[in-house]
């Protein structure tokens, strides 16, 4: 169990957080975020985000239950939340620190790390 918790943690934050994004976007993300979602082509960039994150979550969960595909799962999840740190990063250095984001920037940093170290501890991982 330990080895796959990080992926179980992963996969319900990243469902939960699909559904701020994309569910109802131009009545959640102005109150959440403080910006109107009012074109078709907003809406339809936040609803792509939320099936991406809902689609990914559920690929984690399946390696939680299917060890063939714990190491892909892994992998991705360390992909996807080093590609969130970096981008929100790159924000930090351009635009400044968010304090709304701040901590998800250092989970985000965290989980990927935890990932690695579940790669190399459990999955043969040479790096």
């Amino acid at each position: 169990m330990p080895k796959k918790l990080q992926l179980i943690i992963s996969a319900v934050v990243v469902i939960c957080v699909s559904f701020v994004y994309g569910f109802n976007p131009s009545k959640i993300l102005p109150n959440v975020f403080g910006f109107e979602v009012e074109s078709l082509e907003l809406k339809n960039i936040f609803r792509a985000i939320m099936g991406l994150y809902i689609f990914l979550g559920v690929f984690w969960l399946i390696g939680v239950w299917k060890e063939e595909l714990w190491k892909s799962a892994t992998l991705s999840n360390i992909v996807f939340m080093e590609g969130l740190a970096f981008g929100r990063s790159i924000s930090i250095v351009v635009d400044g620190v968010s304090v709304q984001f701040l901590i998800a920037t250092i989970l985000e940093f965290l989980t990927m790390l935890w990932g690695i170290y579940n790669l190399k501890k459990y999955g043969n991982l040479n790096m």
